[in-house]
Formats: C-alpha cells, structure tokens, sequence
C-alpha cells in the first residue's frame, strides 16, 4: 500500500499525485498540514504526529508499505514510482 503524506495546495505533492494518477496506482493521502517552508498550520494532529515521528516535518512524504520504502522530495519520488510501478 502506498501513503502520501500531502498537502492539495502544495505544487510538489501536486506532482507526486498527477504520477500517481497517471500511473493508475492507489493510494491513501493524508494531509498533516497546509503547505509553508517552515511547516504550515497542523490540519491533523494524527497524521502530522505520524509525519514528524518518521523524521522530517515536509511534504510529500512517500510510505510503501509493501516494499519497506520511505521518502521526501518530489523528484526522487516521482522517479521512484515510475522505476517500480510503470
């Protein structure tokens, strides 16, 4: 299962989400917070708490749970879905 910890006003979860979408690939999204450098206003504390736990307070953070994967930045998860679901 995939998890995308996002924002919808955030270009780059934007990116993530068009790969997503363009690759027919299910995901849960989870929205911790509104977009900003230094972390915009918390809109969950449940998935923001689960964001920060896992290191870095920044979005889009990917999880696949399936394959034991984890990571930040857009680019390198865009390049990461298409090498393994394309």
């Amino acid at each position: 299962m995939l998890e995308l910890y996002q924002s919808e006003g955030c270009p780059h979860s934007a990116k993530v989400r068009e790969t997503l979408s363009e690759l027919g690939v299910s995901y849960v999204a989870h929205n911790p917070r509104l977009p900003g450098d230094e972390g915009g206003d918390v809109t969950n504390e449940v998935t923001h708490e689960e964001l920060t736990t896992a290191g870095d307070d920044q979005i889009p953070y990917l999880v696949d749970t399936d394959r034991g994967v984890t990571m930040y930045e857009s680019d390198d998860i865009v390049e990461y879905l298409e090498e393994q679901y394309e």
